[in-house]
């Protein structure tokens, strides 16, 4: 509870215009991926502003913006065109709930196996989408466009320098838009994004017939959302802890983002997750705590209802210049000198994870892909470290195999090979062999059943053979998954 206090209370005023600066940045992207999954943008707009109100309090990371996303847009995309907007709520709905079940059950901790290299790599990759996501707005215009995007670059960039009270994005949106109302120019507005909305969200309910049918339908599409706004959210709330040096509770965000869905559901809103990039630009003006993420939501409700008229003439351009401004503040940089330094297999993971995500605009997939190759290259690692050293005792004979290494599924079969070539080699005759695993483990079923086949290779070819060395635990492993019996 105390930390909550602490995540409302400190410094009101930054938290306020650092979460009005999300917002502005929140506005195009949330509309874009209102049309990419065939719907209205207000019902992006709407799901925005519930999913922020309602992880203001229950989230897990504090400083986070969480709205309609990209990824999940592109999943219900599907849904929508098929079937209509009545089974993308439904969808959401459950969706929520498989995200406060998987809170609940402790899955956040799957987290784990994401490395390094592959979220170094999601954070490069969403960059580079968010810059090429801005490029459509910079091709076939006039220069007047390209003249306020350098405009605007350049408050953004020049005015911390000798004022900080007010974030510089904020500065930028209002100079712009003073331009653009003083001289009126050929260029975009955010009223050419689309139908805004013009009210506020109703509670709805979607009218469905709740049957098997309908289940059939939505649970392939929900779970897709869910896991997708998971992974989006936790890689997100990562990048958070490490910008700001501060940890955050995935269990709590987890559940958190079910319920925000749960609510985006019953007020006729698409399923949501973390944005990094307007998480990063909230960040990097001075967002730490809730305060921040619920004045996103409630801006962007006070923007598209109260000062539906004034927003509708912010120029694109506004947007765009911020959209650069994150995407380049996104991108590690550091991580193209650790190409060179980095061990390969790393640099490996992590360029592979930014041309899957880049390829497919995807990032659970960049993501899915990454963790793959950590584990294959783990794996590889490991079960190179495997060796067996033999050796013959000339007083009676005795063949001694000594393992070191891990017992697993990638390992086993080289320690197959090396016990049984070495034995082809040695001199013919009923010897006893001895295999001393004092130095091993035996991780799975796949080590077991390794060790079984090679004593019972040996055996069959007329040796006496005694394992040596197992610590309980692993005997007992051994004795419950293979035939052999340690006496």
């Amino acid at each position: 509870m105390t930390h909550d206090a602490t995540g409302w209370k400190a410094n009101p005023l930054r938290e306020s215009l650092a979460g009005m600066v999300a917002t502005f940045a929140l506005i195009p992207e949330v509309i874009a991926f209102a049309f990419a999954a065939g719907v209205d943008p207000s019902v992006g707009l709407y799901a925005s502003f519930v999913i922020s109100i309602v992880i203001a309090f229950t989230g897990g990371r504090p400083a986070m913006i969480s709205a309609a996303a990209g990824s999940v847009a592109l999943v219900a995309a599907g849904l929508v065109h098929a079937h209509g907007v009545a089974y993308l709520l439904a969808a959401t709905l459950l969706c929520g709930a498989i995200q406060v079940v998987f809170g609940l059950l402790k899955l956040h901790v799957l987290m784990r196996f994401v490395s390094r290299p592959v979220r170094t790599g999601f954070v490069n990759a969403l960059a580079i989408l968010i810059f090429s996501a801005q490029l459509p707005h910079m091709q076939h215009v006039t220069w007047h466009t390209w003249a306020l995007i350098a405009l605007g670059l350049a408050i953004i960039y020049l005015v911390p320098r000798v004022f900080t009270a007010i974030p510089s994005p904020l500065i930028c949106i209002v100079v712009l838009t003073g331009i653009l109302v003083l001289h009126p120019m050929p260029v975009a507005t955010v009223a050419d994004l689309g139908h805004l909305p013009d009210g506020l969200p109703t509670f709805t309910v979607p009218h469905l017939p709740f049957t098997s049918e309908t289940l059939e339908i939505i649970f392939p599409y929900a779970l897709a959302m869910a896991m997708v706004g998971l992974l989006e959210s936790l890689m997100t709330a990562r990048v958070v802890d490490d910008l700001t040096g501060t940890s955050s509770n995935k269990r709590r965000e987890s559940i958190g983002l079910g319920l925000a869905n749960l609510a985006a559901g019953l007020f006729g809103g698409i399923a949501g997750c973390g944005m990094i990039g307007q998480t990063v630009g909230n960040v990097r003006y001075g967002g730490r705590g809730r305060l921040s993420t619920l004045m996103a939501g409630v801006f962007l409700l006070v923007l598209m209802v109260a000062l539906r008229p004034l927003v509708a003439r912010v120029p694109v351009a506004a947007l765009v210049a911020i959209m650069i401004m994150v995407s380049v503040s996104t991108f590690s940089w550091s991580s193209l000198k650790d190409l060179v330094v980095h061990p390969r297999l790393a640099s490996t993971v992590m360029v592979i994870t930014v041309i899957v995500v880049v390829l497919t605009h995807d990032l659970a997939a960049g993501v899915a892909v990454g963790v793959l190759l950590s584990g294959v290259f783990f794996a590889s690692n490991v079960s190179a470290m495997v060796r067996v050293t033999s050796r013959t005792d000339p007083s009676d004979g005795t063949i001694r195999h000594v393992v070191h290494g891990d017992i697993f599924f990638a390992s086993a079969e080289l320690l197959e090979d090396a016990i049984l070539r070495a034995d082809m080699k040695s001199a013919p005759g009923h010897r006893p062999v001895v295999i001393d695993l004092h130095d091993a483990h035996l991780w799975d079923i796949t080590g077991t059943s390794a060790v079984e086949n090679i004593v019972t290779t040996l055996r069959g070819r007329g040796y006496d053979v005694r394992l040596e060395g197992l610590d309980e635990k692993d005997a007992r492993f051994l004795e419950r998954h293979t035939s052999l019996t340690l006496t």
